[in-house]
């Protein structure tokens, strides 16, 4: 619980006693569920979510593989509680020596693990097809956009390439205030229209929406 600043952990505590749920909680304060239920159990055992003494010089790199969201700021003040004192930049460089790089956290599609399994199965079942069969698929789909959200940022250690490594991600939900819908399709040979949904998707709106795609899928070059 050392990685988790003093003011994060008893808003996380505050979470837990309402009722929120583990993972819940987990979300909302970007730390993994492990952390949220020892941060419970001590509060149970000890009656306080302060940090127990450390023993030993613990390493710069370690907190970071296992919580890319730690700062510089946590690193310096963990080390000092083990009786070790560096500045931000020292510690800034160890990390790039050890090929860490401080980047923005990449946001993809919170998947549930049936959604996981879904995927990777279509993946496997169409590793070996020819590329030619592939320009002949048109794909659609919908997003929601925010005119309304929030534009902070979060950043991570990490790696090269390890840009979508979950730990390194932050997942997403389709939800908030205002905002609108957009529909659109494309293949291989480029895209179609794109539509504005200004309702909830139904069948009755797709079905009136499908045909204008048939239209783009004979402009893009696909059997109709």
């Amino acid at each position: 619980m050392h990685l988790v600043p003093a003011s994060l952990r008893q808003r996380a505590l505050g979470m837990v006693q309402g009722g929120m749920g583990t993972a819940d909680v987990a979300r909302a304060i970007h730390r993994n569920v492990p952390t949220v239920r020892r941060l419970r159990q001590r509060y149970r055992e000890t009656g306080s979510t302060a940090d127990r003494p450390l023993s030993g010089r613990p390493r710069v790199t370690s907190p970071v593989r296992n919580q890319p969201r730690t700062t510089r700021e946590e690193l310096v003040n963990n080390l000092k509680r083990a009786g070790t004192t560096v500045s931000k930049v020292t510690v800034g460089n160890t990390l790039r020596r050890h090929g860490l790089k401080s980047c923005m956290a990449r946001k993809v599609p919170l998947l549930k693990p049936a959604h996981v399994k879904a995927r990777l199965k279509f993946a496997n079942d169409h590793l070996d097809d020819p590329e030619e069969s592939w320009e002949k698929v048109m794909w659609s789909d919908e997003t929601k956009i925010e005119l309304f959200g929030h534009n902070s940022t979060n950043r991570v250690w990490r790696k090269k390439n390890d840009e979508y490594h979950p730990k390194n991600t932050i997942p997403t939900v389709k939800h908030g205030g205002g905002s609108i819908m957009l529909w659109g399709c494309f293949s291989a040979h480029g895209t179609g229209r794109l539509h504005c949904i200004k309702e909830r998707m139904t069948g009755a709106m797709y079905c009136e929406i499908f045909p204008q795609s048939i239209e783009d899928g004979s402009r893009l070059g696909l059997p109709t």
